[in-house]
């Protein structure tokens, strides 16, 4: 009888044990989880209490928080919402938040997340509080320039300013209306999400900095400034061969005429880049060997994680290459990747004197009475070539040079604009189904552009397609400094 007392009182005090335990697993280690848990409902309309602050672009705010008679306070909307909504994202009441909603969420609060989470009542007290504005480096005309010369073609364009990183525009077709995500009526919400999570075509990924692609021609940026740091001169000259004979295999590399450039028995590197002639290429990168061309690129920021407020997929090039492998990588083909973002900075660079910048799209954010409270994220990217230097400035200029070569005489034709010193470089990037068409360029000092097109069509060419594109979202850009 008392060996039954005892094992009873035993199991009773591991009972009582564990829910000890369990109390204090739940009081002061979970305590921050169930807090902040999408399903705590009093933390939703705790939050959904604050007036978060606008995102804005120029004069525009792009995402406001309009007043409503619900349980829910304020309603958040976004004018012009399929134009921004890859860098706005969502503020939604089942799927939480995106983008610079995000990314700045304590800024748009106006207070930390650890008092929205742990300090109800602070918040009680405070709600009438508007959080605090965002404003972003875009610029409304280039913007929409950007999505006005895509159409309805899939594809991305990204300009920034060369002086700064500022990002004056990005924009990437597919797109989507963030305000039906953002809606208070969960059943709405849902749909939508159900909607656009299963389009083929794939509206929520940002083409302009989440998604990387075969560089094409546009690569020979890279390798022609490995070969100008290495001392080759822009009038060194190559054979201009119809076909280079790569060692080591019998996959060979031709040009895309199918013939020579320029017909002649040699041509110089600045002619070669003008004309994107892939014999002289693939010849200059197998002789630079691999690994000047992999520390080339990583000196512009390849295989590297790029500093920006909504990050950017790194853009990718395999180290130890074996000779065939360096001869199709130095046309940015075979395993080589890149971001539209990257590109454009890498345009920028050139543009810059050899300077690399690191993209900001936030210029400011300030607190409902107009007070600063934090500056862009600026300055070199020193992460990339050690000190936001990946090229001397004489190279640069060289290679700014041989850009302009390309769109006044080259492939790059279809980007001039009379009385502007525009440059650039096209890609056409061959992946087995249709062509990636790129432009990767600048106009002065003033504003660099990279523009893709990954599907436009089995002819498409980055001189035929992207070219245009560029020019017409440059004019607007040029147009813009000639009215400052």
């Amino acid at each position: 009888m008392n060996r039954s007392i005892g094992r009873v009182g035993a199991a009773l005090l591991v009972l009582f044990g564990a829910l000890f335990v369990n109390l204090n697993v739940i009081t002061l280690i979970q305590a921050d989880d169930l807090a902040t848990h999408p399903a705590n409902r009093r933390l939703i309309v705790q939050e959904y209490g604050i007036a978060r602050g606008p995102i804005v672009v120029g004069d525009e705010a792009i995402a406001s928080s309009t007043p409503t008679d619900g349980e829910l306070r304020y309603l958040r909307t976004y004018a012009s919402g399929p134009r921004y909504a890859h860098l706005t994202g969502y503020y939604s009441v089942v799927l939480q938040r995106s983008g610079l909603e995000a990314a700045f969420n304590e800024a748009l609060t106006g207070r930390p997340t650890e008092v929205v989470a742990q300090n109800l009542g602070e918040l009680l007290g405070s709600a009438n509080r508007p959080g605090n504005a965002v404003q972003l480096t875009i610029d409304a005309r280039i913007q929409e320039a950007a999505q006005s010369a895509l159409g309805d073609r899939e594809g991305a364009v990204v300009v920034v300013d060369p002086r700064s990183g500022a990002v004056l525009a990005s924009y990437a077709n597919p797109t989507y209306d963030p305000n039906p995500l953002s809606s208070h009526d969960r059943a709405e919400i849902r749909d939508a999400w159900d909607t656009l999570r299963d389009r083929d075509d794939r509206p929520l990924v940002d083409r302009a900095t989440r998604e990387i692609y075969p560089p094409g021609s546009t690569f020979k940026l890279i390798v022609a400034a490995a070969a100008l740091e290495a001392g080759i001169t822009p009038d060194a000259l190559f054979p201009d061969e119809v076909v280079y004979d790569v060692p080591q295999t019998t996959a060979n590399i031709g040009n895309f005429s199918g013939g020579a450039c320029r017909g002649d028995d040699e041509i110089s590197l600045e002619d070669a880049f003008a004309v994107s002639c892939n014999t002289v290429f693939a010849r200059l990168g197998v002789e630079l060997g691999d690994a000047d061309l992999v520390r080339q690129a990583e000196r512009f920021g390849f295989n590297r994680s790029m500093p920006y407020e909504l990050g950017v997929s790194d853009s990718v090039i395999p180290r130890d290459l074996d000779v065939p492998q360096t001869a199709q990588s130095a046309i940015g083909q075979r395993d080589v990747r890149a971001t539209p973002m990257h590109l454009a900075l890498i345009a920028a660079a050139v543009a810059n004197g050899g300077e690399l910048h690191r993209p900001h799209v936030v210029a400011n954010v300030r607190n409902p009475e107009g007070e600063l409270v934090m500056g862009p994220q600026e300055g070199l990217w020193t992460g990339a070539g050690g000190d936001g230097r990946p090229v001397s400035a004489r190279t640069a200029e060289q290679l700014r040079q041989m850009m302009l070569a390309a769109v006044t005489s080259g492939t790059g034709q279809a980007a001039r604009i009379d009385g502007v010193e525009v440059g650039g470089k096209t890609g056409t990037a061959q992946t087995g189904t249709t062509p990636v068409a790129w432009f990767a360029g600048f106009a002065g000092n003033e504003v660099a552009i990279a523009v893709m097109l990954p599907d436009g069509g089995a002819d498409a060419t980055g001189g035929g397609l992207a070219a245009p594109i560029a020019r017409e979202v440059l004019q607007v850009a040029v147009d813009r400094e000639q009215q400052r």
